[in-house]
């Protein structure tokens, strides 16, 4: 797009605020349809800006997602592919001279603030890309960070304190992963107080450079929640009543005819060790847990307004993946390529843009690069694999893809997947075991995986081509597996890389 054009639609300088939750479920939002959700701030950000409902993440991992923001790369390009807690042997840092929207903005003279969860690499931290904000390392609430120690002394707040801790038994009889406790905390010592609190400093002493010389700003809030565990107060750990939960359809998975890592991420999980009490119980913390950090961005909306500035900031919010939250009787994120923890939430609100919107085409956390890019007026062609949303939130007649990739590369141990999505089938390939295919028109929960069914071969051939085509137009090697073991029909290059023998390929 011309620099004329994006000055035209966007204004040069739009100030930006992208609000951004961890391991967060699209069902968790009344304006995703869930009735018994306590989100006013955000359905009320849905009904004034765009609903994308085919939201997805690049890959369900905390880092290389976050690595894909920053960027506007696919994971397998930037490389960054793996938490580097678990990390098994991948990158752990984006090179110096990467690209980074970030950077693009202070080029520009914009302010660039970051408040709560980096994440998105391990010796470099946010400041090191131009980002304000206290350093707060780690993938939960560092609730040992001087910064947060210094705030509840200011305020005379009590320190952190749990009971009532919910965990299982992992298979070697050891104590499972802490699920969710009940916090001994006022809602005001919470981390998530904390974090709007200095979100909402930040936001003033922008507002005043603003007012004053007009320079433009980027403010992110990143909490780390609702990542389990869900470690809550009184008033939001009990806040929703589990005999009101509708259990998951999918925790009656048998994990027949899927791949076995599956059952195995289970039982690191300890699904099967709990009460099937304690998985209501799970998913009304896990709600209340959304409630919280509502009733915070609430505070962070507010502040906005006092400020001046609502007619003038763009507003996102979205997550870096989703959660299981006992669906396919799983907990966290793995290597399962389930709607659960792939298909996430994603507002926009642009001032001008029409609100009540609903867009139903695929889009992907990669594609706010593009969109915080050209916001900014600065061209968006360096994030690679990113696509402004700007004109779907404006209404404009544009082509878009009707299908979307995904991938993965490992957690705890190496383990490479990628995923196509269409409206109706969904492909994942899993080259150490079998493929999965799902009718989600027939079978939304993903239960039933058709990739062996003979009816299926026109569907299972079809997607499989496609997914080899955009793998192979994007340069991500995987598709070289694909090649030799899956019928992708006739290529015109040699496969086999040699370029010794004109007899295993089309002239």
């Amino acid at each position: 797009m011309s620099t004329s054009r994006t000055e035209s639609r966007t204004g040069r300088g739009r100030n930006i605020l992208f609000l951004m939750t961890d391991q967060h479920r699209a069902d968790t939002l009344g304006s995703y349809g869930n009735l018994l959700a306590h989100t006013p701030v955000l359905d009320e950000l849905a009904a004034t800006g765009t609903r994308f409902d085919r939201w997805y993440t690049p890959t369900a991992i905390c880092t290389p997602a976050r690595a894909s923001l920053l960027t506007g790369q696919a994971p397998f390009r930037h490389r960054v592919l793996a938490n580097h807690e678990r990390n098994v042997g991948y990158l752990e840092d984006l090179p110096e001279n990467q690209f980074t929207f970030s950077q693009a903005l202070r080029e520009a003279g914009y302010h660039t603030g970051l408040i709560g969860k980096w994440h998105a690499g391990n010796r470099r931290t946010a400041a090191d890309y131009g980002f304000d904000g206290p350093e707060l390392p780690g993938w939960h609430n560092p609730v040992d960070n001087p910064d947060y120690l210094a705030y509840l002394q200011e305020r005379g707040l009590p320190p952190y304190e749990i009971s009532d801790r919910i965990r299982g038994t992992l298979p070697n009889g050891g104590p499972g992963n802490l699920l969710a406790a009940r916090l001994h905390q006022p809602v005001e010592a919470t981390f998530e107080h904390y974090l709007a609190t200095r979100t909402i400093e930040h936001l003033e002493r922008y507002a005043a450079d603003h007012r004053e010389r007009e320079r433009p700003f980027f403010l992110a809030l990143h909490f780390f929640g609702p990542h389990l565990p869900y470690i809550l107060p009184d008033a939001y750990f009990d806040l929703v009543d589990p005999a009101d939960i509708e259990l998951p359809k999918s925790v009656s998975e048998t994990f027949h005819g899927k791949p076995p890592v599956q059952r195995n991420y289970s039982a690191h999980w300890t699904f099967d060790t709990m009460p099937i009490e304690t998985t209501r119980k799970l998913i009304a913390v896990y709600w209340g847990y959304v409630a919280l950090i509502d009733r915070q961005i609430g505070r962070v909306m507010d502040a906005l307004k006092r400020l001046g500035l609502a007619d003038d900031t763009a507003v996102f919010f979205t997550c870096d993946h989703g959660e299981f939250t006992g669906s396919h009787r799983l907990h966290d994120k793995g290597p399962a390529m389930y709607e659960d923890i792939y298909r996430t939430p994603g507002l926009l609100r642009v001032p001008g843009a029409p609100g009540g919107v609903v867009r139903s085409e695929f889009v992907s956390l990669l594609d706010c690069t593009a969109t915080i890019l050209e916001l900014a007026g600065i061209d968006p062609k360096p994030a690679v694999d990113s696509r402004s949303l700007l004109p779907l939130v404006h209404g404009e007649q544009v082509d878009w893809d009707e299908d979307i990739v995904c991938e993965f590369h490992g957690h705890h141990f190496p383990y490479p997947q990628r995923m196509l999505r269409e409206d109706r089938y969904k492909l994942v390939v899993n080259p150490d075991s079998v493929n999965e295919l799902y009718d989600l028109h027939t079978d939304p929960d993903e239960l039933q995986n058709l990739y062996d069914h003979p009816e299926q071969s026109a569907v299972r051939t079809r997607m499989l081509r496609r997914l080899y085509d955009v793998l192979r137009e994007r340069g991500d090697n995987f598709y070289h597996w694909m090649t030799s073991m899956y019928d992708v029909g006739e290529v015109g290059h040699d496969p086999t890389l040699s370029g010794l023998d004109e007899s295993t390929y089309q002239a």
